[in-house]
């Protein structure tokens, strides 16, 4: 009774998950003590609204007290003080704790056949809350509909989002018109600089395309959820968009890791594994992602398929960094014995430099940004989401101006004295990571 309410109270506590979607959902033979339904940052005008209805409850016991089963909200500030009760006492119904909200129990519920019940809420306390369901009753199973709205209101508007999240329409859509912007000044230098165009800076700017309607798409996702509760679809395109740009991102930052096309026209087996290995483990993450965002805690399943989509992204940011050490390798290499030494030097700079950068932009988007989010103030949730961004697009400009075309003439027109002092700096400098 104590373990399974602790560790969902302290996955709370650790997760950034925030939703604001009008939830319908239906609840068979559940028999968790706690049930997470939603986490919403509500203002002073907040309201929760929940209808509950064809429920039924299974125990293999007595006939369950009906005040022993209800919803409830809960705080932060409160978690720390429910958490105590429930490790002095493991037989604690958390409905009778004196630091929760509650809403109602099944003793509010209107009388068998129909056994529903319908009610809006006011949350006076501006606060980030989380809605939860508990069942003190042991040995027994809960069935039900539940549907949920939680809601800030402007006025009379209601604004489903979040009040952290609020400004995220107006963020996403800024930020694709930026990376149009992007795209039609990497169109203009791959056309002045037609000669050293290569099939890798074609993929470079389909990337470039994906990522400004995956903006687009979020920007219109998010405004929907906001005015109107549901993404009227604009969720589908959002996670399709998505999907093929992280899946092109680390197939892109692989590819110019191997030099392929601008250094070499072909891939060793050895860099196609990781490609084999890397994309696939892209789509499953890309899955985890749909049912993470589409579906809530409210599943039995919604814990594991955040592991997956956390162990899966590790292992492909781990393998994206392999081929650009394997040619950095290279590069010192046949530095040895080419007698090019000015030109393995500025490769071997360039790749010593996108190897930072890589590292960088990774150790941000998945440590820095969850610090982000667990520690900023509900109300400036947005924050993370702009720096997020921010250092994303800080990366795009970073990584395609390494690897832009231009003449190669412009940087190995070199006299001797400079090759010779190319081939001390290599001497001297060891090129290891």
């Amino acid at each position: 009774m104590l373990k399974l309410p602790t560790l969902l109270l302290l996955l709370l506590c650790l997760s950034s998950f925030t939703s604001g979607e009008i939830k319908k959902l239906k609840i068979r033979s559940d028999n968790r003590p706690m049930i997470l339904f939603e986490r919403f940052g509500f203002t002073r005008t907040g309201q929760v609204s929940i209808s509950v209805s064809s429920v039924s409850v299974i125990s293999s016991l007595a006939t369950p007290d009906p005040s022993g089963l209800g919803f409830f909200l809960l705080s932060e500030e409160s978690l720390i003080q429910v958490l105590i009760e429930l490790q002095q006492n493991p037989n604690f119904c958390v409905l009778e704790s004196n630091y929760i909200q509650h809403l109602f129990t099944f003793r509010d519920l209107s009388p068998p056949p129909n056994s529903s019940f319908d009610r809006a809420y006011p949350v006076t306390s501006p606060n980030e809350y989380s809605l939860f369901f508990a069942n003190c009753a042991p040995e027994s199973k809960i069935s039900m509909d539940v549907r949920t709205e939680l809601y800030n209101l402007d006025g009379r508007v209601k604004d489903y989002l979040s009040a952290g999240l609020t400004q995220l329409p107006t963020l996403y859509f800024l930020f694709s018109l930026v990376y149009f912007g992007f795209l039609a000044v990497w169109v203009l230098v791959c056309l002045k600089n037609r000669i050293s165009v290569h099939r890798i800076h074609g993929l470079m700017a389909l990337l470039v395309v994906m990522k400004a309607l995956n903006l687009l798409f979020a920007a219109e996702d998010k405004h929907y959820v906001k005015v109107t509760g549901t993404a009227h679809g604009w969720d589908v395109l959002f996670y399709i968009f998505q999907s093929m740009r992280v899946v092109l991102l680390f197939t892109v930052i692989v590819l110019i890791g191997t030099g392929w096309s601008f250094l070499k026209p072909f891939l060793q087996d050895r860099e196609k594994k990781v490609l084999m290995i890397v994309i696939p483990l892209q789509v499953l993450a890309n899955v985890a992602s749909v049912v993470i965002g589409e579906t809530g805690p409210f599943i039995k399943d919604w814990v594991t398929w955040n592991q997956v989509f956390l162990i899966v992204d590790i292992v492909c940011c781990c393998a994206i960094i392999f081929p650009i050490v394997w040619s950095i390798r290279s590069l010192r290499e046949t530095s040895k014995t080419d007698g090019k030494a000015a030109r393995n030097l500025a490769k071997l700079t360039l790749f010593r430099q996108f190897y930072i950068v890589v590292i960088g932009y990774l150790y941000f988007t998945r440590i820095v940004v969850f610090a982000l989010k667990t520690i900023a103030a509900y109300k400036y949730q947005w924050v993370a989401s702009s720096a997020e961004e921010i250092v994303s697009l800080a990366f795009y400009i970073v990584m395609f101006y390494m690897f832009r075309p231009v003449e190669r003439n412009e940087y190995f027109v070199l006299d001797d004295e400079e090759e010779e002092a190319a081939a001390l700096a290599l001497q001297d400098e060891e090129f290891e990571l």
